[in-house]
């Protein structure tokens, strides 16, 4: 799914909208004012080999995450469920089968235990692998599905050297089970390589990424996304299923909606816009993967027999990962309602990543009072223009025709 990055600002108020055909229309969910669960997070931890390496002001990647851990665990808010959990950090060995699983919580998540927290921290010591695909999917389980804000905070100073499974896959998976987990990373002294793993592991579940060079960069960073974890986003999608033609797309309120659409594919969704009214709706989709160049999302209204209304126009947002298109339509002077289907399509082609799950998009529908066209000019006005059109052409041809004899005259006389 997308979050408060990839939303776009629409009114949510839900319109009560009685359908021809008896179907209840799906409603975006309006945002609690206090929040029932507390935030969970989990701090996943790369003491892999390369942790060793002292390359950060004097000291050892290792030394400085711990110290970083500690400031964090210090700030944390009493209310934050925290769990830690670490990759590469038992086995030493050659034997690549067993460092692929080497892998553990070592601090469930529940209330800070600072005590506990730090203490945990203070015997790691770089050793193996880094199966990060695997680390992130353990973290999910170990956040379970209370329907809180649950965060991964992953930090990791290298790419992934245990796929399969791909970390980039495990995160799509992890969006596409639609169960609100956002995973931020963190790159300690990052390589090209390693900074594009963890942006596309990031945003494929709307966090973020960023790199640390300083024990300072890389405490501030994870408060940030540790701090962000406890804000509740100002708009919940609500989840709905686009179908494969009209007369089978789900009807949908006024409200902002999420879902996801294959390379190629066409979602449809159903809108009932009473006389008198505006439909405005945009679409945003998360490019979550590589993409071949040259692509490009449509937006499209129309009727129900395929008649097309109106096509929306792609537009900016701010982010080279994502891609956008918004739309309007008046009833104007209908006098029923107008089942109004909206059409979701994209130009996507990939190499690496074409089947399920599809790329995660974010629907805003809209529905307000028809804006009013200005009159055109009447048929007084146009007769009017035509004479002072005409009078000027007199004048100007006469002041013409005076200037061609003066000019004459005096030319032949000299």
């Amino acid at each position: 799914m997308i979050h408060k990055k990839l939303s776009i600002v629409a009114a949510i108020g839900l319109i009560a909208a009685n359908v021809a055909l008896g179907a209840s229309p799906a409603q975006a969910d309006e945002v609690p004012e206090t929040q029932v669960e507390p935030p969970r997070v989990e701090l996943v931890l790369d003491v892999s080999g390369s942790m060793r390496a002292a390359d950060i002001d004097g000291q050892t990647r290792i030394s400085v995450a711990k110290q970083a851990f500690n400031d964090v665990v210090d700030a944390l808010p009493e209310t934050t469920q925290l769990g830690i959990r670490v990759l590469g950090a038992t086995y030493g060995g050659e034997n690549k089968k067993v460092g692929c699983k080497d892998t553990q919580q070592i601090v469930e998540v529940g209330p800070v235990n600072r005590v506990a927290a730090k203490n945990a921290i203070a015997t790691l010591k770089p050793t193996g692998f880094t199966p990060i695909g695997l680390a992130l999917r353990k973290a999910a389980e170990d956040l379970g599905d209370t329907g809180s804000v649950r965060r991964i905070v992953l930090i990791t100073d290298g790419e992934d050297t245990c796929t399969p499974p791909d970390p980039c896959t495990v995160a799509r998976e992890l969006a596409a089970k639609g169960t609100s987990l956002v995973v931020d990373t963190l790159g300690l002294t990052p390589d090209e390589k390693t900074r594009k793993q963890l942006v596309c592991i990031s945003t494929a579940t709307g966090g973020t990424y960023a790199s640390a060079d300083s024990e300072e960069q890389l405490t501030e960073r994870i408060k940030q996304v540790v701090d962000r974890a406890a804000l509740p986003p100002p708009v919940v999608p609500a989840t709905v299923a686009g179908a494969e033609d009209c007369t089978k797309a789900p009807w949908l309120t006024a409200g902002v909606y999420t879902d996801r659409e294959l390379i190629g594919e066409h979602r449809y969704y159903r809108v009932a816009v009473q006389p008198g009214q505006e439909l405005r709706a945009s679409v945003s989709i998360a490019l979550d993967r590589e993409l071949n160049r040259d692509y490009g999302v449509l937006l499209k209204a129309s009727t129900t027999d395929g008649r097309e209304l109106v096509r929306g126009v792609d537009a900016g947002s701010g982010r080279a990962d994502v891609l956008s298109a918004g739309l309007r339509w008046s009833s104007g002077d209908i006098s029923e309602q107008s089942d109004t289907c909206l059409i979701i399509s994209n130009s996507f082609a990939s190499k690496t990543a074409a089947g399920a799950p599809g790329m995660p998009l974010e629907l805003s529908v809209d529905l307000v009072d028809a804006s009013q066209a200005p009159d055109a000019p009447g048929l007084g006005r146009g007769w009017l223009l035509l004479f002072v059109l005409a009078i000027a052409g007199l004048v100007a041809g006469v002041l013409a025709g005076w200037l061609t004899r003066w000019w004459v005259a005096t030319w032949r006389e000299n």
